[in-house]
């Protein structure tokens, strides 16, 4: 039996302990500042922490992987704030509070390319091929998860729920398709909403609905749609998705506008954090943060309706305009290209041709100060990587500047830890863009995602009620 024939029975497996578990689950303006949280990963650090360039590879591998499954996602006025932490493993997470009374704070990933919010539930919790324990062969035994018995407010969704559609988009409204075991016609069915299967770019989870209260100071959020997770693969933590589709915690909290501001991944792992800031409630109306630079969203006009498109327009380098295509950049009639901004991506993916020309345009610039590292593009997947002097320190590093330039003029100049990589004590510099090395031609999705690591010290703000994305430098803290 091969693994992936394999895997699918035991997703079969634990889709069918899902049915069996359901007997034991029972507009004032306000801002909410949520820490942006830590998850302890220790086998992850300390295994990735003694190789920089194993770091790298390792970071470079998995944005690539979430590229390709943002770009084939079908394919196999309160105000609340909450810390942000970096972590190790190249994201950024939340922590939230649910249940009645409320149960200890769980940690989520923040996730700007995905829906469904999900926690571990249970104490039958399973994540297979998870590592975040160095002390204890059970990975699972350290991961927090949600106990539904113990919640007074805790319910299965049903399945003739319109709630139920938000995951199922398959069926629709076509409620008798995911309801075949209620007669035609009967409105009080007790058949529950059926389990959900959601595959990332690095793992998959499955689970059933549940409607839930959520705590975020200093609001109480009853009826929250919330997936409870029997069994993940590779994904140890839960989600919290924040993209554009009806299950999204800012879609469900009716928030206007959200904001954070990403700590530098030098401190992956410590207790520095910064805050996640949702606003609802009644809107600001056109009111401008100060010193941001605004650029409309795009709308994609066949699918991939959950992601945040904005308009790049050009790229460049030094003080060279890149000739990129214009139809790579564009967003296409058929709903391909165009740019994305995800915060579950750690480095910025660019379509082969994009890369393929913003690379040699960096290489045409430093080959006359420093000569490739072709080594450590191989150990570290990435590239191009420069050898520096070996006393570089305190010298004047001649790499060129790199910036992206949004419809409306809104250009974002990246600081040069952004999108180069200096590891240690190396004295070789790589840079922090990855490719599928695809052929010429544009592929499906999108053709450029801006990743977290070069949205570093940026303060970042997702205007829903205004259609903008804005962002301005500063030094997180």
């Amino acid at each position: 039996m091969d693994s992936s024939s394999a895997l699918s029975i035991v997703l079969l497996l634990c889709i069918l302990t899902l049915l069996s578990l359901s007997p034991f689950i029972s507009s004032s303006p306000t801002t909410i500042i949520l820490p942006l949280e830590k998850i302890t990963n220790t086998q992850t650090q300390s295994s990735l922490s003694t190789d920089p360039w194993k770091t790298l590879n390792h970071l470079a591998s998995t944005s690539l992987i979430r590229a390709n499954h943002l770009k084939n996602p079908h394919k196999k006025a309160t105000h609340v704030s909450t810390p942000i932490y970096p972590q190790s493993y190249g994201g950024y997470s939340v922590s939230l509070t649910f249940g009645t009374p409320p149960q200890t704070s769980i940690p989520f990933v923040l996730d700007t390319g995905s829906n469904l919010v999900w926690f571990p539930c249970t104490d039958h919790y399973i994540c297979q091929n998870c590592s975040i324990s160095s002390s204890s062969p059970k990975s699972n035994s350290v991961i927090q998860s949600y106990k539904p018995k113990l919640s007074s407010s805790s319910k299965l969704i049903g399945c003739q729920n319109p709630k139920c559609s938000w995951i199922h988009h398959g069926s629709g409204d076509d409620i008798q398709s995911r309801c075949q075991e209620c007669a035609p016609g009967v409105t009080n069915c007790a058949q529950i909403c059926p389990p959900y299967l959601i595959i990332y770019g690095s793992g998959s989870t499955t689970g059933l609905l549940l409607s839930e209260t959520l705590h975020l100071k200093p609001k109480r959020v009853p009826n929250f749609v919330v997936g409870c997770s029997r069994f993940s693969l590779r994904i140890p933590t839960g989600i919290a998705g924040f993209g554009r589709g009806e299950a999204s915690l800012p879609s469900q909290l009716g928030v206007n506008k959200f904001s954070y501001c990403l700590l530098s991944h030098r401190f992956d792992n410590t207790e520095k954090s910064t805050q996640l800031v949702l606003h609802t409630g009644s809107g600001s109306g056109d009111t401008k943060t100060t010193g941001v630079k605004y650029t409309p969203f795009v709308k994609n006009p066949i699918g991939f309706s959950v992601y945040y498109y904005v308009g790049l327009k050009k790229i460049t380098v030094g003080d060279k305009k890149v000739k990129i295509p214009y139809d790579f950049l564009s967003l296409g009639a058929d709903g391909n290209g165009g740019t994305i901004v995800d915060s579950g991506s750690t480095f910025t993916f660019m379509e082969g041709r994009i890369f393929e020309l913003v690379g040699s345009e960096i290489e045409n610039q430093v080959r006359r100060h420093y000569k490739r590292a072709s080594e450590v593009e191989i150990s570290s997947g990435l590239k191009p990587c420069f050898e520096l002097p070996k006393n570089h320190k305190g010298m004047k590093i001649e790499l060129p500047k790199l910036s992206f330039h949004f419809k409306g003029g809104a250009e974002m100049e990246l600081p040069l830890a952004n999108y180069f990589s200096i590891v240690g004590n190396s004295q070789v510099v790589c840079l922090t863009i990855v490719t599928n090395n695809a052929d010429t031609t544009r592929g499906e999705g999108p053709s450029v995602i801006l990743g977290n690591f070069q949205q570093q010290n940026f303060y970042v703000e997702y205007d829903l009620e205004n259609e903008r994305f804005g962002f301005r430098q500063q030094t997180c803290k």
